[in-house]
């Protein structure tokens, strides 16, 4: 039997990731991280998702001592989100060693599960610029980690090649395009479905529906290559 444990906040990729998954593995099981983010609110929205979509298995685990540690927009009410880059050329939601133990965590409880990969849905196409979403950062990690537990395990990034507009095609492709729009909390501001509008991710989000929306056949036939080559 096939076993999956999927990284879930409960945002678009996420969420489009689990969807995904159920489809791929026989056993899915899903791990949320309370790490003080600045909405909690995400939280419960993976916690209602899971129950929707029917995952049998959903872990949310507290690491708020991560939002303790890391200065960022996402774990501190007094900064404003903001889409300008710091000094270091990073953005001020870049919340410093988050997938390094968000992944870390996961491929743990994956050893306790019995699961061979960890899926999570970072993206290095259309995304923020974070380090830890890049390609190569997570395969760097995940050899640590299969050195470091002495057991063969697989992080998976199904989007890391997408961009945001495959990714709604691929929530399509999976009869959850409706799901993904209006009950994912991807906003920065905390606003569930289509969100602010302002903020980085929704900026990002909003784009890539548009393109979708408007030249849906042509992303199809992006995403199935993709897809395709990927298998």
């Amino acid at each position: 039997m096939s076993v999956a444990v999927v990284v879930f906040s409960g945002g678009q990729d996420s969420t489009t990731c689990l969807i995904r998954a159920q489809q791929v593995y026989d056993e899915v099981h899903a791990i949320t991280f309370n790490y003080g983010q600045r909405h909690s609110a995400e939280v419960e929205v993976a916690r209602t998702l899971a129950t929707q979509l029917g995952v049998k298995a959903h872990k949310i685990m507290d690491v708020s001592l991560l939002g303790e540690l890391a200065l960022s927009s996402l774990t501190r009410d007094e900064i404003p989100v903001s889409c300008e880059l710091q000094h270091n050329g990073l953005p001020n939601t870049f919340v410093p060693g988050r997938n390094i133990l968000f992944l870390t965590l996961s491929a743990i409880y994956a050893y306790q599960v019995g699961a061979e990969a960890v899926i999570t849905g970072v993206c290095e196409t259309d995304f923020s610029g974070y380090p830890d979403c890049r390609d190569e950062f997570v395969k760097a990690l995940n050899l640590a980690v299969v050195l470091g537990m002495d057991r063969p395990v697989r992080f998976e990034t199904p989007l890391m090649w997408l961009d945001k507009a495959e990714t709604w095609a691929l929530a399509d492709h999976c009869g959850h395009l409706e799901t993904v729009r209006r009950q994912t909390l991807t906003c920065y501001n905390g606003i569930q479905g289509d969100g602010c509008g302002e903020c980085p991710a929704c900026i990002l989000r909003a784009k890539g529906l548009e393109e979708y929306m408007a030249q849906g056949p042509a992303v199809r036939i992006r995403l199935e290559a993709k897809l395709a080559s990927a298998s």
